[in-house]
């Protein structure tokens, strides 16, 4: 057993390196290829130029898919957020029956394949007579963008102290005067965390936006458009690394307001039975 030990402790971090670079070599090269002056991405570079970066300002289709991504994801996010704090509070308050059978079925998205997701959400939404549009690609990013809120709002509704609710209501203040003055302050980190991680997913989500989209093509769509057409290679090597910092520094942000959440969940010692 010890010699056991003695070989995962070698050969893991090996292996753990090997992993992360098969993973994120690919990405490497985007941001390498969307400087090159010349639009076939190989190697060597024939040369480093931002021309490419230059160029995205003046392009309308582009400037309406990203306008037509943020609104889209900002209502998701919100509206992920908002069923989230209560899908967490019910979750972590209460004990029903059947609580974890709605909890998995809640983060069932998570485990689902997304075609199969999108196919049903375009059925639904055409059995119901909807018109293809920003909204129905709302309605689609909020069911996958859900899962990924509760998460992160679970562990902050786990960490918070009821004695602060059980004080506010000695004081005389009302329930929901004591959610919205003492619960919500508290949680704000996770909230604002799933805000953002719902809205990197929104951002980012290429099928479900496929197939419930009409008119009004989302940024991961425009992408998908434009690889038709060799030209157009460097402009969406450049979107695409901006998209890339872009996410990484919204996960970023998520991940450190999470591990607040979880730091202040271990100082107050849990939920008090």
């Amino acid at each position: 057993m010890t010699m056991m030990n003695r070989m995962l402790s070698r050969w893991l971090p090996a292996y753990a390196f090997l992993y992360i670079v098969f993973l994120y070599l690919p990405v490497v090269f985007l941001p390498i290829f969307s400087v090159n002056t010349t639009a076939s991405p190989k190697f060597p570079l024939t040369g480093l130029t931002l021309k490419w970066y230059r160029d995205l300002p003046n392009t309308p289709a582009l400037i309406d898919a990203a306008w037509n991504s943020l609104m889209v994801g900002v209502s998701a996010a919100l509206l992920a957020t908002l069923l989230g704090i209560c899908a967490a509070r019910a979750i972590t308050r209460y004990r029903f029956p059947g609580r974890r059978a709605i909890n998995g079925l809640i983060m069932a998205p998570l485990v689902l394949p997304e075609i199969i997701l999108a196919v049903s959400m375009l059925l639904v939404m055409l059995q119901l007579g909807l018109s293809l549009s920003l909204i129905t690609v709302v309605f689609g990013h909020v069911l996958i963008c859900i899962p990924y809120s509760l998460s992160v709002l679970t562990s902050g509704f786990e960490g918070f102290d009821r004695s602060l609710e059980e004080a506010s209501a000695d004081l005389g203040e009302s329930a929901f005067g004591t959610f919205w003055r003492v619960t919500l302050p508290m949680v704000a980190p996770a909230i604002i965390s799933s805000l953002l991680v719902s809205f990197t997913i929104s951002l980012d989500e290429f099928i479900i936006a496929f197939f419930l989209t009409g008119t009004e093509p989302t940024l991961p769509i425009y992408i998908w458009g434009q690889l038709r057409f060799a030209s157009k290679l460097p402009g969406v090597l450049a979107l695409g690394t901006v998209l890339l910092v872009g996410s990484f520094l919204l996960l970023t942000i998520a991940e450190v307001l999470r591990r607040r959440t979880a730091r202040r969940t271990q100082n107050t010692g849990g939920v008090h039975a």
